[in-house]
């Protein structure tokens, strides 16, 4: 064990998920270092991390969640999200599908340099970063070109903007002060949010494509590029989600459940809950008790 505390934060994450990263590089003098991860379905303990990571959600299913205190967080990284782990901390991660990001590692040395260290003090999870994600699938997109000098050129100046990106803390702006056209990830991750922390509330396709500013057919669309599922199926999921914790952690009857989450009956609750975990509402308690 103790040969481990000398490595750094990538052999550390290959370490934990059993292989490599599908793509790795650095500076010379290991000031920051990018790697492309792909992994799937499974729950992993990351144990602090020497440095901070950026980790920006390029590709793949929408469920990823980070464990907070006592459980899963309620929140949800999907594709155009970032995330930034601070350094000692260590973390759960709970995957339930393929996952594809980039991290960027910056020397610590290097963030307590900048006017902004406190901001790497505690954990940001799945926050809307578009300018991060755009920055990394360039990077990637480069990558997978034939190496040619002006390539590395190219790619050393996308890799120290997306640094620089890093350091003055992505995501900070509030929604008011972006500029948005019709649609932007940053208006569908906060409809994404509002279903995960609100399910059992209506959310009528109107309603969550007005939120978004866009015609409820075009939200249909953009919403199962983004996420892999309908609208419909995303609040389904999230109140069937919710319905397992209470199944879980209360004693709330299984027609109070399916009143709450605003299910049109206990018949109902019962089909789709059946349908998702494949027991009724009964058995899953009986199982899990």
């Amino acid at each position: 064990m103790g040969a481990k505390t000398a490595w750094n934060g990538e052999a550390i994450i290959a370490d934990v998920i059993g292989r490599p990263p599908d793509i790795q590089l650095g500076a010379a003098d290991d000031d920051w270092r990018l790697c492309r991860w792909r992994q799937f379905v499974g729950s992993y303990t990351l144990p602090p991390l020497p440095d901070p990571i950026f980790v920006v959600h390029i590709a793949g299913k929408p469920s990823v969640k980070t464990w907070q205190r006592d459980g899963w967080s309620e929140t949800h990284s999907f594709p155009g999200c970032a995330t930034i782990v601070p350094a000692g901390m260590p973390t759960g991660w709970l995957v339930d599908g393929e996952l594809d990001v980039v991290t960027l590692s910056i020397g610590s040395a290097d963030v307590r340099r900048t006017p902004v260290a406190d901001r790497f003090k505690q954990m940001r999870f799945a926050f809307s970063d578009p300018l991060g994600v755009a920055l990394a699938r360039q990077v990637l997109g480069e990558l997978y070109a034939p190496q040619t000098p002006e390539r590395d050129v190219y790619v050393g100046a996308l890799v120290s903007a997306l640094r620089a990106h890093m350091l003055r803390a992505p995501g900070r702006a509030e929604a008011s002060e972006i500029p948005t056209a019709a649609f932007s990830a940053h208006r569908l991750h906060q409809v994404m949010n509002a279903i995960l922390q609100h399910p059992e509330a209506p959310h009528s396709l109107d309603e969550l494509a007005a939120q978004a500013g866009v015609t409820p057919s075009h939200f249909c669309r953009i919403f199962k590029k983004a996420s892999g599922v309908s609208p419909h199926q995303y609040v389904m999921k999230a109140r069937l989600d919710r319905a397992r914790e209470l199944l879980t952690q209360s004693e709330t009857s299984v027609s109070l459940i399916a009143d709450s989450l605003g299910f049109t009956s206990q018949s109902h609750f019962t089909r789709a809950f059946r349908q998702f975990t494949g027991r009724t509402p009964g058995e899953f308690r009986r199982q899990v008790s």
